[in-house]
């Protein structure tokens, strides 16, 4: 088998291979893969131990819905803050369950979240929960009405 890696990535096709069995089949254990690749074990075993050293599989959790667990309303705030306080705004942000994501942006806004609530009621309860971070000073908040095109990193990968 010739391995071809992208200057663009650092993937191979086998990676990519190995990246879309385990996403495809997580529950699938090494020498499943390897059958299903017709490799190794130990060459699915080294190609994860190096993207996992390279970063570029993060994790193997599940990835849980917050609809199923009883949060269905979703929502986008922009929080708008001090610059000094940062590092405390994100800590307080990761001390609310319902901020799923946050991230610091340019543009309009500091601080885009993203949010999961039981109902509206509930989405305003986290945004004034958001609101009464010390250094956050206003908010502006869109609910989602629905998913178009759902969280994914696997097609960066398929760049080769």
């Amino acid at each position: 088998m010739t391995v071809r890696r992208t200057e663009k990535n650092g993937l191979d096709d086998l990676d990519r291979k190995v990246l879309h069995l385990i996403r495809e089949r997580p529950r699938s254990g090494l020498l499943e893969l390897a059958r299903l690749l017709g490799v190794a074990r130990g060459t699915v075993q080294a190609r994860l131990d190096r993207m996992i050293a390279d970063g570029v599989i993060t994790d193997f959790g599940p990835n849980l819905s917050p609809v199923a667990l009883g949060y269905p309303v979703q929502a986008f705030t922009t929080l708008e803050v001090e610059q000094v306080s940062r590092a405390g705004i994100s800590a307080a942000l990761s001390a609310i369950p319902e901020v799923l994501e946050a991230h610091i942006v340019t543009g309009p806004g500091d601080v885009w979240c993203r949010v999961a609530g039981r109902d509206h009621e509930h989405i305003q309860e986290v945004i004034d929960q958001t609101l009464a971070i010390p250094g956050v000073r206003r908010s502006s908040t869109v609910i989602t009405l629905s998913t178009v095109v759902p969280h994914r990193v696997q097609p960066l990968a398929d760049l080769g």
